[in-house]
Parts: structure tokens; sequence; C-alpha cells
């Protein structure tokens, strides 16, 4: 893995210039706004400024649908995950009869932090202060010499833990502290009609592992985005995910998307070796989706398997990685050195974008950096993704239009040999 950069090369807090600009207002986005050929990259605020981190984790985090982790996690009767909405923890659960259940992790008796990190209970959830015990739904089933000490009119009934919206997106979980966000399949648009073929509810983790990087969340996502850099950052990826087979992948919906079709086997045909999924058409099987979830997920989809990265933000300068690698059914024999060619293959890949993300951060944290301009060929998805971080910040709610097709030309892409849909 790339060494991380010096702390004394990452000021806790960067150059700022909030206190001249309103992020919450639409004149701070002016450069956003623009048509593409025309727009401006995020200034260095938006990646080193501790009070724009501390805004977007109320306004980005706080308000939308946030993966919290993959389906299969919480196979283990009574599991429980412990995630950071928007610096709020929750947990995410299961009932007893397997319904997904959402809670802030506080005890509503003086709000003690019922759980620190992921683990199994035995049925019920129990406050380390005063026993105080919730089952799966969040009800409240125990309250120790509590009853019997003469309190009048408590009713545990309206004791219950807060709750908080979880709900599954394919073989995804992800959750939301908006009560009136619209339904996660809302959010992702035409998405899940363009994945149907890949059947991703069933897939399932064959490995995960956790990576911290020196570097702004925003930079990880962006990076995924785009593909200006291939040739120079990923000499391997390049040989399978040719920039001249490259055409973007959006629809409405929260998330910006390309796809490689076909992927090239002629240099590097290794990662064919395991098994596609089953019934997957032409282009499915052709092709390599890469789509970043707003705001925190980014999936590589191939037809044999998929590595997915969840994101946590942790500070304007740290970015905590969370890598799971799923396979379709009917791979779960897979040999390991079948598998450890494709681990091996985006570890590398990943490891190629870690070193120049933070090496982003450190530019970014000088104090000299002006936005420069965006490519429209490379980088259209950037301008999709900083509007939709616009609206979140300024506070707009809606769902971005999707290109108007594969099919169709956009500055350069040309057109799709075997788009999505027929």
């Amino acid at each position: 893995m790339p060494t991380p950069p010096a702390m004394s090369d990452l000021p806790a807090k960067g150059p700022s210039t909030l206190a001249a600009r309103d992020w919450t207002s639409e004149d701070a986005w002016t450069g956003t706004r623009r048509p593409i050929l025309e727009a401006h990259a995020l200034p260095a605020d938006a990646y080193t400024s501790e009070d724009f981190f501390s805004l977007e984790r109320d306004r980005i985090f706080g308000t939308s649908w946030v993966l919290v982790g993959i389906a299969d996690e919480l196979d283990p009767v009574g599991q429980v995950l412990v995630r950071d909405l928007g610096g709020r923890s929750v947990l995410i659960t299961r009932n007893a009869a397997g319904d997904l259940r959402g809670f802030a992790n506080s005890c509503r008796h003086r709000g003690t932090q019922l759980l620190e990190a992921d683990c199994t209970v035995d049925g019920t959830i129990r406050c380390p202060y005063h026993r105080w015990g919730y089952d799966r739904d969040g009800a409240l089933v125990a309250t120790p010499q509590f009853a019997d000490a003469g309190i009048d009119g408590f009713d545990p009934a309206e004791y219950g833990l807060h709750a908080v919206r979880v709900e599954q997106w394919c073989c995804l979980l992800f959750a939301t502290l908006d009560p009136e966000a619209p339904s996660v399949e809302d959010w992702f648009g035409d998405l899940g009609e363009r994945l149907t073929g890949y059947r991703l509810d069933a897939w399932r983790s064959h490995h995960t592992q956790t990576i911290d990087i020196r570097a702004n969340w925003k930079l990880l996502t962006e990076n995924f985005q785009e593909y200006y850099h291939l040739r120079w950052v990923h000499p391997e990826l390049a040989k399978v995910s040719r920039v001249e087979d490259h055409y973007r992948y959006q629809g409405p919906g929260m998330y910006c998307g390309q796809t490689t079709t076909p992927i090239s086997s002629d240099e590097r045909g290794d990662w064919t070796t395991m098994r596609p999924a089953e019934g997957l058409d032409a282009s499915d099987m052709a092709s390599g989706r890469f789509l970043a979830l707003f705001p925190n997920a980014m999936l590589s989809i191939l037809p044999n398997h998929a590595f997915v990265i969840r994101l946590e933000a942790l500070a304007p300068g740290l970015t905590r990685e969370h890598c799971t690698w799923l396979l379709p059914p009917g791979s779960e024999d897979v040999p390991d050195e079948d598998f450890a060619v494709a681990h091996d293959f985006w570890i590398d890949v990943n490891n190629e974008d870690i070193d120049v993300v933070q090496r982003g951060q450190v530019g970014l944290s000088s104090g000299s950096y002006t936005p420069g301009r965006l490519s429209p060929r490379y980088e259209e998805p950037l301008h999709r993704f900083h509007n939709m971080l616009a609206d979140r910040m300024i506070g707009i709610s809606r769902i971005p239009d999707g290109d108007p097709g594969d099919d169709a030309p956009l500055l350069g892409t040309g057109v799709n040999p075997l788009p999505w849909h027929r």
C-alpha cells in the first residue's frame, strides 16, 4: 500500500475562505452550475475546511441515503451494525421476523450509547449503564429496579428507541435520517432497472478489508467517476477497461456512472477465470459497470464479481474505505487462486488511486490552488456529482435527469456498441 503523506503535510484545518462565502447559498456554486463546457472544479475549501466538512456532514450525510453495509452482514441472528450518519450513531439490525430495523444508538433513559461496535446480541440490546433493554424492534422490554421504585404514569411503550429508516437495495443496505426522503429505490431512479439482469440481491460477500486514506472522501469518489487519469495511473486496468471503450451509464437517479463495453481480454484475460453470473444478456456479459452512488458508495460490477467500496468520512483529510468483494450465486467454492486474481487486481488499482488522491489532498491543502476547468469528455460525471452536492448543501431535494441514452453520442463518447437497453 502507498505510504500516506506525513501529518505535517496535511493541516488539520486547511486554508478557508468560508467566511467570505455562504455554502448554503446558490451564489457560492456559480462555477459548479455552469454548463459542463464552462464548469470549474470545486475550490480547496470543499476538501480541506473543517467548517465545510461539518456542514456537509449535516446536509449531505444527514439527509441522503447512505451506504451502511452489505445485506449478508446481518445474516447471524441478532447481529447489530453500528454506523455513523451525519455525526449521529445508529444501530442497524433485523427483528425476529427478519425485517430491517434502524435506531438511534442512545438509551431512552439518560441517553447513554448502547453499543460501541458491530456485535451479536442475544435478542435484547442492553444499555451498559442501568441495563435498560430493547428488543430488535426497538421496544423497551426491561427496566431493572425501575418500575417497582414508585414511578407514576410510566408507560414502557412510550420509551422505545427512536427509529431510523433503513432499506435494502440490491444486496446493499442504506440508511437515512431524513423522514421525508424518497424510498431508496426512487433515490437511485432507473439504476435498479439497468442492473436487473445481474440479480445482485443474491450476490454474497466473499472478502472484506478496511483501509484508512489521508484524503477527503470527495476526492475518492471523484477519482472513481472519471477516466481521464486511466492511461497514466492504471496501466493494467487500461488493458481491460480501455479508454476508447468507455461510455456514460447515467439515467435519472442519484448516481454517476460509466461502462466499459466491451471489457477487453486481449492483453489480460485472467479476470475471466471465475464463472460469470447466470442469465446475463450480451451487454452485461461483455461490460464492466462502474457506478458512484451518491454520496458514499462505489461499485465496480463485472460479469463474474463485483468490488464495492463504502466511504466513511472521518475528517476533512481522512476517509476510511470499507472494501468488499461480491460473488454471484454458484461461486461459493471458487478456488482461492482464481479469486486471488480479482482480489489482487483491484488492490493494485486501489493502491494506485490512493497514492494519487493523497497527493491531491496535499496539493489542495497548500493554499495555492484555484479551481481548474473540467474536461467535458472525461469528467462529465464529476459535473453531475458536484451539482448533486450543491443541491444538498443549498437544501434542494431533487433527483437529476440522466443522459438521453447510452446510444447517443455525448461529447465524444460515441455510440455504445452494446447498449444496456434494446
